[in-house]
């Protein structure tokens, strides 16, 4: 049995070693997009689902009328899902600078699933824009954001493009736990997207044409599950247009969030993300969401029986004899999990600008180990509150 468990780990140990530095190389042979000077005829959409988003809408919606843009070429719609706070009427303060605010509550007769879908899918309804653009309405965007897009969306005459997104409030150990973690995701997004591996974006920064989006009958056949107006769209126009998904890597277009402020809030929002996990027909996504999982559960698992079970290995290496534990074989899985990590997360963190929260690295990777194992399995088996909505 002893000798069976340190075999498994060590092979999960190579795995998820190989895994991480093909992110890590792939990542860096992104190049840096530079915006291209030109004059820009395509007509943009930019929408925003919003539910009880008073606190953020405001500022959302300031950010996008801050565009170095042409106004004339720009359609803003917000569509309010059924608030039950002062969302609608802080949107219409912004309808004279042309901003249009859809109720979806006009749409829907009974209860869905989801209703972010179903914002989306009205919205795009009465789009004008050729290029859709989604983001969140707690999202800031800088002023380069449209620009940078629509030039790269010519260049490559893009389907669908996937964007960087940052959490912005460092401050809290929370706070700075989740701009780790979050990083890290944004990274594999980056080298997936690149490689054409994985189908990986995030809804708060994405852009897609509206031609493929009818192309792919928009979200019929997953609009049935609560999330996945992203990375279950894109596998969709992925399969239709694969050598027409591109991730732009750009400062210019980084999106900035607030991280969850609670711990129940985190887990709300991470639990929803695992709960997709076996509804990709990208499989791929799923057997490295299992190979991580596995692995991060190994590295629980140990610790716990330790005190039960602490066995001691004996190897000859180059004809001396190597003894060591169980417990020391797990320190040193440990170790190197953190290493390979780190070296793929800095120069993620350096395109970020946020190199300084390394330092907290090591110490969140026990949080992280914890948190990714009670997730993983609330998301296939427990149920999720979203937007003061009970998911299961």
């Amino acid at each position: 049995m002893a000798y069976f468990i340190l075999f498994v780990s060590l092979a999960f140990l190579l795995v998820y070693l190989f895994l991480i530095l093909y992110y890590r190389s792939a990542w860096n042979s992104i190049d840096d997009y530079v915006l291209a000077e030109e004059k820009f005829s395509n007509k943009v959409t930019v929408i925003i689902p919003a539910r009880n988003e008073e606190k953020n809408i405001g500022l959302c919606l300031e950010s996008i009328m801050r565009q170095d843009f042409p106004k004339d070429q720009l359609q803003v719609i917000v569509i309010d899902d059924h608030s039950e706070d002062q969302t609608a009427e802080i949107v219409r303060k912004f309808a004279q600078k042309g901003v249009e605010l859809i109720d979806l509550s006009s749409f829907i007769d009974q209860n869905i699933n989801s209703y972010k879908k179903k914002a989306i899918e009205v919205a795009i309804a009465k789009s004008t824009g050729e290029l859709i653009i989604t983001t969140d309405a707690d999202c800031i965007v800088p002023s380069l954001w449209l620009q940078t897009i629509v030039s790269f969306y010519n260049e490559e005459q893009a389907k669908l493009i996937a964007m960087p997104v940052a959490f912005s409030n460092n401050t809290s150990f929370l706070g700075i736990f989740q701009s780790l973690d979050f990083m890290v995701l944004q990274g594999i997004t980056g080298a997936s997207v690149e490689q054409g591996v994985h189908s990986m974006c995030n809804g708060a920064n994405l852009a897609y044409s509206k031609e493929a989006f009818f192309a792919v009958d928009g979200f019929k056949g997953i609009d049935g599950i609560a999330s996945g107006d992203d990375m279950l769209l894109m596998h969709k126009i992925a399969v239709r247009y694969p050598d027409d998904i591109h991730f732009l890597k750009s400062p210019d277009v980084v999106v900035e969030t607030k991280p969850m402020d609670t711990l129940r809030s985190f887990f709300n929002q991470r639990i929803r993300w695992a709960s997709k996990a076996d509804k990709y027909d990208d499989k791929r996504i799923f057997a490295v969401l299992l190979i991580v999982y596995l692995f991060n559960f190994l590295l629980l698992a140990i610790p716990l029986g330790l005190a039960w079970y602490n066995p001691r290995f004996t190897f000859q290496f180059f004809g001396t004899t190597v003894i060591f534990s169980l417990a020391q074989w797990w320190v040193l899985l440990l170790i190197i999990k953190t290493w390979v990590e780190m070296r793929f997360l800095f120069p993620v963190a350096i395109f970020f600008n946020r190199a300084k929260l390394l330092w907290w690295f090591p110490l969140a990777q026990p949080f992280h180990i914890l948190y990714t194992v009670i997730a993983g399995w609330l998301g296939k088996f427990g149920s999720y509150e979203w937007k003061q909505r009970k998911v299961k």
